[in-house]
């Protein structure tokens, strides 16, 4: 009798073993995004989640339509907060954005910078097509609870920001992009921002996906990691 004791200690140890496997999150998560997105709010979380969940898998396509996530066989979708589609469950991954219209100095040496949204049709501006609509994307502004749609001209259309970026570095003409892609050429005076009264504040990234979407273990952690928290007051005192 001796003998039986530890042994039940063996068996016990391997149902728990065998039961943690089972439990291990695992699946691949199938997400929609743009390249910005993708880049500057999944990544960072993508990088410190993967590792502790090696059994789950991420394919990310980037995509700058309105793609229907639920046709395209997605699990979710990034997108603004303003651009997601009723009847979804939407989660915050980020906090508000700003658009910021940009060139640089060497641009600006030959042309006087625009003094409100309409001065850009005497402009070189760099566009972006999307390519769900086909259509090139018209620049949006906004002050004082008036809302203005223009449509831009240039030698130059992209279908991603990266390539947007280079050339108004090169002095292309003038982008239309997130504060956060264009941040670091401010601060080192590789560009300048005009127009940036007409630019508020708007719905930062948010990740949806279909209200009756079963939702796995490895879908939820994933849900969980992204999820953004807005900083306390203790917190942004130590930014």
């Amino acid at each position: 009798m001796g003998t039986v004791g530890p042994r039940f200690e063996e068996v016990d140890a391997e149902l728990e073993a065998v039961t943690a496997l089972r439990e291990k999150p695992a699946g691949t998560i199938r997400l929609t995004a743009t390249e910005n997105a993708a880049e500057t709010v999944l990544w960072p979380t993508l990088e410190r989640f993967l590792p502790q969940y090696p059994d789950i898998k991420l394919e990310i396509v980037i995509d700058y339509g309105l793609t229907d996530i639920v046709a395209q066989r997605f699990d979710a979708g990034v997108r603004t907060g303003e651009t997601v589609a009723a009847g979804m469950i939407s989660v915050p991954i980020a906090p508000d954005m700003r658009m910021a219209v940009v060139g640089a100095p060497a641009y600006f040496a030959q042309r006087k910078p625009p003094k409100v949204p309409q001065d850009l049709t005497a402009h070189s501006c760099i566009n972006l097509r999307l390519p769900t609509h086909g259509g090139l994307y018209a620049w949006e502004f906004e002050k004082a609870g008036r809302e203005m749609n223009v449509r831009v001209d240039g030698q130059l259309v992209f279908g991603t920001a990266a390539l947007m970026l280079t050339a108004a570095r090169a002095g292309f003409g003038l982008a239309y992009l997130t504060e956060q892609q264009v941040r670091a050429d401010l601060d080192a005076g590789r560009l300048v921002r005009v127009l940036a009264d007409w630019c508020p504040p708007f719905a930062g990234y948010h990740l949806y996906y279909p209200s009756r979407r079963q939702l796995t273990q490895a879908f939820t952690l994933l849900v969980d990691a992204l999820r953004y928290r807005r900083p306390t007051r203790a917190e942004k005192c130590l930014i």
